[in-house]
């Protein structure tokens, strides 16, 4: 099983590229964990780009979308919203047939120093994938708050019950990716 991780945040201390990590090693060994790390290289979507051709980052991540199993989300939020570079990458990956996100199920979760955790940039994410008809995982839902007081200086998740928290998420998420038998 693959799982692809995208973090909408490009800084390189950021909380919520450290809760995707954490992800990683949170989930048992016979998961694939990739992280798409290119966002800052997908240019602004124009398009007239589009229909001559896609840039290599677009193909590379539209590729890690339909290979993967299922894609965990991990937004930081800007003026109450999605910061534009993943709104950005969304758009350009889905803006040509086979669209990635169709039937994929995607987890959402954020970090942040405020005390919302990302809620409202969640929920508009979620708007997004109903139109792009993705299957949002709806609970638990994740919103890493305070998180400057939850992450160490190298990025780790220390806050246990936030772990916890993440555990039972990506337990949601495997089963639900998992094929039934």
């Amino acid at each position: 099983m693959r799982i692809l991780g995208i973090s909408g945040s490009l800084r390189s201390g950021s909380f919520n590229s450290s809760a995707l990590r954490t992800c990683a090693e949170l989930l048992p060994d016979d998961v694939e964990f990739r992280s798409f790390d290119r966002l800052a290289q997908i240019p602004l979507f124009n398009e007239d780009v589009r229909q001559h051709d896609f840039p290599d980052s677009v193909e590379e991540l539209r590729r890690e979308i339909a290979e993967a199993d299922s894609v965990i989300i991990a937004t930081p939020e800007y003026n109450y919203s999605v910061p534009g570079v993943l709104k950005n990458a969304i758009d350009w990956a889905s803006c040509r047939p086979p669209q990635p996100f169709n039937e994929k199920l995607v987890g959402i979760i954020g970090s942040s120093r405020g005390i919302l955790g990302t809620a409202r940039a969640q929920y508009h994410l979620r708007q997004t994938f109903v139109y792009l008809n993705a299957t949002v995982l709806n609970r638990p839902e994740v919103f890493i708050m305070t998180a400057h007081e939850k992450f160490d200086q190298d990025g780790k998740l220390t806050d246990e019950p936030t772990r916890e928290i993440l555990k039972d998420f990506l337990m949601k998420l495997l089963d639900r990716t998992r094929p039934s038998h």
